[in-house]
């Protein structure tokens, strides 16, 4: 019992710190973008940076409230308006919401113990495992801020910051998280990722 125990604390800290991790990723490529940017279609079919923000964080609303004890869905989740931007939204009404979904996700998350891994949590009446139903988040979160960095660099074109290995680089980046050690050890492979590009960039200034 004690090792699901472990096994279930060392999952929980894993999926909050990939979480911390992708919401780092998405901020430091929505930093790269001018306010009318986020607002911008890049063809009919596509959604904005900031439809997709606002569907993240609506979702992470209905999602997270009250995980445990009720539905994921929530009878009040307006999700087709999700993919509607008001005319009057500003860039800090924006960001506002974002960060209110992000908290809601949070708060969920960090108090939960190993004996919740047991229960089972509700989505559109469907039953899943915890597990499962994070597991259901995290990739889709995942899924969508990958959307939000490549419109990013779409609109930074070449002066686009990159986020990830710069390309031909990989050997370098083994190199040198080889010569972080601990360091690089104890962060996230996301934020490894960035902070090598970020250090190459400068070194090449």
């Amino acid at each position: 019992m004690s090792g699901d125990l472990s096994l279930a604390k060392h999952y929980l800290d894993d999926a909050i710190a990939s979480f911390r991790a992708y919401k780092r990723l998405a901020e430091k490529a929505l930093d790269q973008l001018t306010a009318e940017e986020l607002f911008v279609t890049i063809d009919a079919e596509a959604n904005s940076v900031a439809v997709i923000m606002k569907h993240i964080a609506g979702n992470m609303l209905s999602r997270w409230t009250d995980f445990l004890s009720t539905d994921g869905e929530k009878p009040d989740r307006q999700r087709d308006l999700e993919f509607v931007i008001e005319p009057e939204t500003t860039k800090d009404d924006l960001l506002a919401y974002w960060e209110r979904g992000w908290n809601c996700l949070f708060t969920a998350l960090d108090p939960l113990q190993s004996e919740d891994f047991d229960k089972k949590v509700k989505i559109r009446g469907e039953e899943h495992a915890v597990v499962q139903a994070i597991n259901r988040q995290l990739t889709h979160y995942a899924y969508h801020i990958g959307q939000i960095v490549f419109l990013a660099k779409h609109f930074r074109s070449e002066e686009w910051q990159s986020l990830s290995i710069p390309r031909n680089r990989s050997a370098e980046f083994n190199q040198y998280l080889k010569e972080q050690g601990a360091k690089a050890a104890k962060e996230h492979r996301l934020d490894a990722g960035v902070n090598f590009a970020r250090e190459s960039e400068d070194r090449e200034q």
